[in-house]
């Protein structure tokens, strides 16, 4: 079987999250529920910062790999920025203590409601997209008499990625400017009111295990900032973007020391800061899905372990095809492996999490956990089917909180409205049944 997630380890053939007793989790809060290792996340950003100490680098947290307010704290208290791709991730990470001048907006398609309230928050930037949003920029803060600071977001057609669905560098992706368009762009930028350009951007994919394709993108990001420098733009943020793999499986660790060495050397007398947007390498490996075993089917030659978590819990696998470890809470060291197949319970022929997995015989009842899945597991999660909302633990040492509840049916019913035509109807129905 795969390595232990960080920060989970059996005691005593129990497997814990740092001090706390999964099997306790399970037993006060429920399945299936998240749960987050809080000085493994810490372990990680203090790795990344320690590996670029001595370079004038800002690491501004992926919200989008993980929102809960109680990992952005966390992250605000370590000093982190914040990179977000929406209005409300902004308004998550104000509301968490994130710093303004420590928040990056990026995102392809940002209203005019959300770069109002950026502006009035006094965000560090805006990474613009397209020649399309500058101009709306330059309106929406000509009109509130604000300057919007503004880094643009290159693509410099460099493949990089685990998964086709991940990798957003190449020629022909959605996102960015054409790196040899950006000079002219820029040119159009520095002249609109409302826009003061500050710096490049760049982002080239996710879960990105070498560093040959980040230095080669980061090479080509520095050239144009040398080249919009030398040219009389006034800039002064590098922003790198994030993807740094993690291990899901058998891939090697990241080599992080490698990295900072790259982009010393390509930086060297740039005299600007650097801005970094790790999301996944942050709480990827710090979080498990914690499910319980509904049911044990064996058919036509195969045994499947049915699981409470689906993919509205965890739709990686689905969508992507990804790979989590599978593992019993209570180990059963001397117990035979056989091939199982592990889905969920939902009417979906891909609610699958892993086939042929070698695993302990196990019965109804029966804990197990997903590992390496604190990133986009939660923040992607839904309530399909309506099954109950997951829940979300984070864990510090020996103590524990529930840091978002599970959404009930009858609450998510209660977010809903019933028009006045129907409810009346419904009312006349139940009044004639009664």
């Amino acid at each position: 079987m795969e390595g232990l997630a960080t920060g989970f380890a059996y005691r005593d053939g129990a497997l814990m999250a740092e001090g706390v007793p999964l099997e306790r989790i399970a037993a006060e809060v429920g399945t299936p529920v998240y749960v987050y290792a809080a000085n493994a996340m810490r372990a990680r950003y203090r790795a990344l910062a320690e590996a670029f100490e001595g370079q004038d680098a800002l690491v501004c947290y992926a919200v989008k790999a993980n929102g809960n307010l109680a990992v952005l704290r966390l992250f605000a208290d370590l000093g982190a920025g914040a990179d977000a791709v929406s209005g409300g991730e902004v308004t998550r990470a104000l509301r968490a203590g994130v710093p303004p001048e420590r928040i990056v907006y990026a995102g392809v398609a940002k209203t005019d409601d959300e770069i109002r309230l950026a502006l009035e928050a006094g965000i560090l930037q805006f990474n613009a997209e397209s020649v399309a949003e500058v101009e709306r920029l330059s309106a929406v803060a000509r009109g509130m008499g604000r300057m919007a600071p503004v880094a643009l977001r290159v693509n410099p057609d460099v493949s990089a990625g685990g998964h086709d669905k991940i990798s957003t560098g190449r020629r022909g992706d959605k996102f960015g400017i054409a790196i040899e368009e950006a000079p002219a762009v820029f040119r159009h930028a520095d002249a609109l009111p409302g826009v003061r350009c500050r710096g490049v951007h760049l982002h080239v994919g996710s879960q990105i295990q070498d560093a040959a394709p980040l230095a080669a993108a980061y090479a080509k990001g520095v050239d144009l900032f040398r080249g919009l420098r030398a040219a009389g733009h006034g800039l002064d943020t590098l922003d790198l973007g994030g993807g740094i793999g993690v291990r899901y499986r058998d891939e090697a660790p990241f080599d992080l020391e490698g990295l900072a060495a790259v982009v010393a050397r390509l930086t060297e007398g740039l005299g600007c800061r650097l801005l970094f947007e790790p999301g996944r390498f942050l709480v990827a490996e710090a979080g498990v899905l914690l499910s319980k075993v509904i049911f044990v089917k064996e058919t036509d030659g195969r045994r499947f372990l049915v699981l409470d978590a689906g993919m509205q819990t965890l739709v990686r696998p689905a969508m992507y095809g990804a790979w989590h470890g599978v593992r019993p809470v209570v180990e059963r060291p001397d117990a035979g492996l056989l091939p199982t197949d592990v889905v969920g319970p939902i009417c979906e022929s891909s609610d699958v999490f892993g086939r042929d997995r070698m695993l302990p015989p196990l019965d109804r009842d029966d804990l197990v956990v997903l590992e390496t899945a604190g990133a986009y597991g939660a923040v992607m999660a839904s309530a399909y089917n309506s099954r109950v909302g997951v829940a979300e633990v984070l864990v510090d040492g020996d103590r524990f909180a529930v840091i978002r509840p599970p959404l009930s049916i009858e609450a998510q019913m209660a977010q809903e409205r019933m028009p006045a035509w129907l409810e009346a109807g419904l009312e006349a129905g139940l009044g004639a049944t009664a």
